[in-house]
């Protein structure tokens, strides 16, 4: 494992703009790469994740969209300051198309708004899921797809997981964080075939590196012994008061502190993403399979 510790000191060093310098990953086909972030309890930063993740990315060149699948409290727009007109909702219902709702921010990336509504997906017709999984794979023309889910596991939230090309699992050292992070983990390997290959975990507000350390290598091996599941370590984020500071603001830490300890490890961890193979989530048009067959 790569000590991730000198890759952020490495990167405080650095000139500005050291991120251009991040390895880029020849990708296998021109698909878009979907990354669904997920949670085993809210208010652990996985919208942070996601967000900054999706800036992280832009700067090496990627064209990335946010999609904010947080039915009950969509709040990536919250976090960056927007007030959309149009969601997620109304491409369910017909009303718009995904490229109508399509919102595009000052920062070079583009989010699609959630919504409740969305919630409902599970009553539609099958021939209204089939128009909406058609609607979502018109996304596929960006380079990253990054799903920022509702915390906990719902059927919506495993179906988000089962598309994606990577999980990510994120954390923090708390006791029931860490709890309920190994029991998101178990309703993935029990309800999704082949998932191992694609679960990665973040560890986030650390104050240190050893205690990032404590908390990955327990996970590790809790969910391999009694999972057999494989996760893989992506990296830690500081408990940094650029991020709060930045979230009162409603702008991502990335650009209101972008040499913020937070910032680097986020930049560490995409740098890790783009060196690692992916598994094939199978796409938006899987979703449609799993919806038909419940």
């Amino acid at each position: 494992m790569e000590d991730q510790a000198e890759q952020l000191r490495e990167l405080v060093r650095a000139k500005e703009g050291s991120i251009d310098r991040l390895p880029q990953r020849t990708t296998k086909s021109k698909k878009a790469r979907i990354i669904t972030v997920a949670s085993g309890k809210g208010g652990v930063g996985k919208t942070n994740l996601s967000v900054n993740m999706a800036l992280a990315y832009a700067r090496i060149g990627k064209k990335v969209i946010v999609m904010d699948a947080d039915l009950g409290l969509a709040n990536v727009n919250v976090m960056l300051k927007m007030i959309p007109k149009w969601n997620l909702y109304h491409v369910i219902r017909k009303q718009k198309t995904m490229r109508e709702i399509l919102l595009e921010t000052e920062y070079g990336i583009s989010i699609v708004a959630g919504a409740s509504g969305f919630s409902k997906i599970a009553n539609l017709s099958g021939e209204q899921r089939t128009s909406f999984i058609e609607e979502l794979e018109t996304l596929s023309s960006a380079d990253i797809i990054i799903i920022d889910t509702s915390a906990g596991v719902s059927s919506n939230v495993l179906d988000f997981i089962a598309v994606a090309d990577d999980v990510v699992i994120i954390t923090t050292p708390e006791p029931t964080a860490i709890t309920d992070a190994y029991g998101i983990v178990k309703i993935i390997a029990t309800e999704i075939e082949s998932i191992e290959m694609g679960l990665k975990l973040v560890v986030n507000r650390v104050h240190n590196v050893t205690d990032a350390k404590k908390v990955a290598d327990r996970m590790i091996v809790i969910t391999g012994q009694f999972l057999n599941v494989k996760l893989e370590y992506l990296g830690f984020i500081y408990d940094d008061m650029a991020v709060s500071q930045a979230v009162l603001k409603q702008r991502p830490f990335m650009v209101d502190s972008p040499r913020s300890k937070a910032a680097q490890c986020v930049q560490h961890i995409v740098g890790r993403m783009e060196k690692t193979e992916f598994r094939d989530g199978g796409g938006f048009s899987n979703m449609v399979r799993r919806i038909l067959d419940k």
